[in-house]
Formats: structure tokens, sequence, C-alpha cells
């Protein structure tokens, strides 16, 4: 079997219906399979999954045990050469799996390759990355991006190559990425300790520390809407974003790094609480305000709590 597709959902069956439909007509003529891990929805996504589309193998959670978990759940038990874990937030375009999986084919050396992402409106969006250093760490994601110094997010986001060139990267995101069978057989599955998010990062660069490439392929393309699973609990994204950024920079940079990281953080979202607040003290959307001001006070509270 050429290609197993991993789709992880967690009430999102609007967007993973229409995402199926996708990579089935995407398949074209490579022998493929589908596995969704459903991470324990309450929207009734396992039965609609069983009656729209009984060929999709399906995996179902008791409980939700994060992105990196469920898809070591579906590699597990897919059959093909090639895995293509793919968010339920998307669309497969054209031949982009065909051209993902003879893509890797002709170089023996990828672990990885990336399509190019594609906003809803066609235009590019950013799914291609160098390794952060602990500066890219303090500005981005942070609110103090909008302040970085030339350079530094702009060689993070590989700001300085053409979005329409092949090219070897250091990383690319997770919402659709060709991994090769022998890669993951080497180098292992997925970290679990990340719940979500940077997952992909630290798997990309165990790949290159074991001798893979990973690619970024922009002749296949994906249609990726974004967030529509961890929309649904803007704390939890908060902290496992954070988590994970902190998780990261303990592993490839060091028990300090990782430390000052976590400082900085808390600061960031105390900070927050407190311009939050001063709106709040004038009137200034008050409902809004509170409702921040909880989200980053869990936040700051798991992050103290966090070892």
């Amino acid at each position: 079997m050429d290609v197993s597709v991993i789709i992880v959902s967690w009430n999102v069956w609007e967007w993973l219906a229409p995402c199926l439909a996708s990579v089935d007509e995407a398949l074209g003529a490579l022998k493929g399979e589908i596995i969704v891990v459903d991470n324990a929805s309450t929207d009734g996504t396992p039965e609609r999954v069983r009656e729209a589309f009984p060929e999709v193998r399906l995996l179902i959670n008791p409980v939700n045990r994060g992105f990196p978990a469920a898809n070591n759940q579906g590699m597990a038990i897919a059959r093909g050469r090639y895995f293509f874990l793919l968010n339920p937030d998307t669309r497969v375009l054209d031949q982009a799996l065909e051209s993902l999986v003879a893509f890797a084919d002709e170089h023996a050396e990828a672990g990885v390759v990336g399509p190019q992402l594609l906003n809803p409106d066609g235009t590019v969006q950013s799914s291609r990355r160098r390794f952060p250093t602990f500066w890219t760490a303090l500005f981005e994601s942070t609110w103090w991006q909008p302040y970085a110094p030339p350079g530094i997010l702009q060689r993070y986001y590989v700001l300085d190559r053409p979005d329409d060139e092949t090219q070897e990267v250091d990383w690319v995101t997770g919402a659709a990425m060709l991994v090769r069978r022998e890669a993951v057989e080497q180098v292992g599955p997925m970290d679990e300790g990340f719940f979500m998010y940077a997952e992909e990062m630290d798997w990309c660069r165990r790949m290159r520390a074991a001798g893979w490439k990973v690619f970024y392929h922009p002749q296949a393309k994906v249609i990726h809407y974004g967030g529509r699973s961890s929309d649904q609990v803007p704390a939890v994204q908060h902290l496992a974003f954070q988590r994970s950024k902190i998780r990261y920079f303990r592993k490839h940079h060091g028990p300090i790094a990782a430390a000052a990281l976590r400082v900085f953080l808390i600061g960031q979202y105390l900070w927050q609480i407190g311009v939050e607040g001063s709106k709040a003290a004038v009137g200034h959307k008050r409902a809004m305000r509170w409702e921040r001001i909880q989200i980053y006070r869990r936040v700051v509270r798991g992050l103290i709590m966090d070892k």
C-alpha cells in the first residue's frame, strides 16, 4: 500500500466530512487507506463517519489523548509505505497526494515532505520553518511579536526564500505532512509528552539528527482553514502552546533556557492581565476583558504548577 492518511478529530464533523471527501478524490491512482482517530468527540463524529464513510478505519478514544498520541495510534495500525498526517480542517487539492508520494519516491533521503498550505482565499499560508532560537521564542506568538528586531522572525518563517520553490527546510507544520515509514521506524513516533503544538518541530528535528531530510514541496497544495479544534477551548489552547514551547526548549536547549522561557511567559501573561484589567476598569468591553483575564489566569496557574 502506498499511503495511509491519518486524521485526528475532535468535535469538527462539519470540517472532517469535506476533508475526507477531498482525500478520497486526491488518492487518485495511489493505493491508500484513510484512518480517523477520534479524540472523544461529543458531536457524533464516530457515528457519522461510520455512516457516511464506511471505508474509513476508525479508532475511538474515550478521552482526548492529544494530537501526537492519537497520530501515533493511527500510525501503529497503518499499512502504507508513507503516512500522511492531515488536520481535519483541510481540503486536499488536485493530485497533491500523488505529487508528494512521487517526490518522496524520487528522494530516498526524504523523511518528511510538506505540501504548500493555502488560506481559504488562495493565498499562501506559512508552513515551513527554521528551528527557533531562544530569541525567536521570546517574540514569536507573544505580545512582543510586532516589536521583534529585524531578521529574527523573517529567518524563522523562511521569508528569504520563494514560496514556489521546492526546498529543504528544518521543519514543516503538522497540518499536512507526508512521513516515510522507515524514518518513523528509525526515529520513533511523535513525543506524546506534547499534547498539541511543537510536536512536529521536535519530530522533524529528531529526523534530521538521524540523517533524514525534510522538504517543502509546493507543487502539492492543501487548503488549511486553521484552528477549528483548538479554538473551541482558548484557555487550553494557550496553555498547551506555551507548555509545548517550554518542553521543546528543555529537550533541545537545556533546563536553563526552559526555565528562563517559563519566567518570561508568566511575566507576559501577568502583564496582559494588568492591561485587560485596566481597560475593564474604565468600562471598555468589560465582559470580553473579564473573559480574557480568566483565560490568562488559568494559563499562569498552569505554567507555575507545570514541572
